[in-house]
């Protein structure tokens, strides 16, 4: 098994053992058959959340101030070490896949034209990118004449998004700053995106969140919701003790039809279209391994082993949760309705899948 992929060893333990406790000898036959070597515990990563308890002192849940931290904590590890694993595009959210045999930078740039065309967004059109990361989706748009502003809450993002945006002379188009999307002033947008940010809001913040895109549209306007979800709607949101700990401090999930209902509950919005595309996060994330494995050294020595392998078992233990339908990924398409309802839309689907 490479450095950087546990995902066969992984694969091997979900395999042959059940949810509950294995016997010893089960335990043995396991270790004999992955190899011991797989099983020596290293020393946890510097970029380990602070427990709970601290972190709550410091601010409550879903505040500006505390996921702020939580944003930083995991986005803020290094450009360089995301440009090794994430490639050129350096798109953190799933890619969509036209073939089986595409390439990753081909399934990224897929993707952001797959929710360009969602939206219906046209040269001169105003798109607001919430939680843009390093900038993808808003280099995309203004390379195709749309005006775009994106918002994130990771200095590094920014910092790493505007360069790239003077690199492109896509300066008089687009923009992306370091804050929180709900400090963004303006109005009027002729579409939204929320491209992987929904799995930081909390669910209880849903309603304030969903109300903060409509808002942000002028009527008849399009947004989009890209997100995590679980594949049914009752249970915990809570994405998991590691996960909490160690990636995703704060993290929540829930199904699909908790967000098409309080994206329908908070008025206005009429819920056009929604699909899973899980499968295509399984291939993303044995693409994002794939270039840690190739990078390894540099990886290492960029963030240091025990957070290259992190970075490496986090990644390959969420392809099995894809590959096994223990979780999914959704687009949400909505509008803002004119009034008395009216929409302006085509009758059918209009994009091209």
């Amino acid at each position: 098994m490479p450095p950087g992929d546990p995902y066969e060893a992984l694969r091997a333990l979900s395999d042959n053992i059940s949810f509950t406790r294995p016997s010893p000898l089960e335990m043995a036959q396991i270790a004999r058959g992955i190899g011991l070597e797989h099983f020596k515990p290293i020393a946890p990563p510097p970029q380990e959340a602070v427990p709970r308890w601290r972190r709550f002192a410091e601010g409550l849940r879903h505040s500006k101030t505390r996921d702020a931290e939580v944003i930083h904590h995991h986005y803020d590890v290094s450009n360089t070490f995301y440009e090794w694993v994430l490639g050129p595009s350096m798109t953190y959210t799933c890619a969509v896949y036209p073939d089986a045999d595409a390439s990753l930078e081909v399934a990224q740039e897929n993707k952001y034209r797959l929710i360009f065309e969602k939206l219906r967004l046209q040269p001169g059109d105003r798109l607001l990118d919430i939680g843009c990361g390093w900038g993808g989706m808003v280099r995309y748009a203004a390379r195709h004449g749309v005006k775009v502003i994106g918002a994130t809450l990771s200095a590094e993002q920014a910092q790493w998004a505007q360069r790239a945006i003077v690199d492109e002379g896509l300066g008089d188009l687009a923009e992306v700053r370091h804050s929180d999307y709900r400090d963004v002033a303006e109005s009027g947008f002729d579409a939204v995106s929320s491209i992987g940010l929904t799995e930081h809001i909390g669910v209880s913040n849903y309603p304030a969140y969903f109300s903060f895109m409509r808002d942000k549209l002028r009527d008849g306007g399009l947004m989009l919701n890209h997100s995590i979800t679980r594949p049914g709607n009752t249970g915990s949101n809570k994405a998991g003790a590691f996960i909490d700990r160690y990636v995703f401090p704060d993290g929540e999930l829930t199904g699909a039809g908790t967000i098409i209902s309080k994206i329908q509950d908070v008025g206005g919005l009429e819920v056009l279209h929604e699909e899973n595309i899980r499968e295509h996060y399984a291939m993303t994330l044995r693409d994002w391994n794939a270039n840690l494995v190739e990078h390894w050294d540099e990886a290492v020595a960029e963030v240091g082993e025990g957070t290259a392998r992190l970075w490496g078992l986090y990644m390959a233990g969420c392809r099995i949760g894809f590959d096994r339908n223990i979780i999914q990924l959704h687009h949400v398409l909505a509008s803002k309705l004119g009034p008395g309802g009216k929409s302006t839309l085509p009758l059918r689907p209009w994009w091209t899948p």
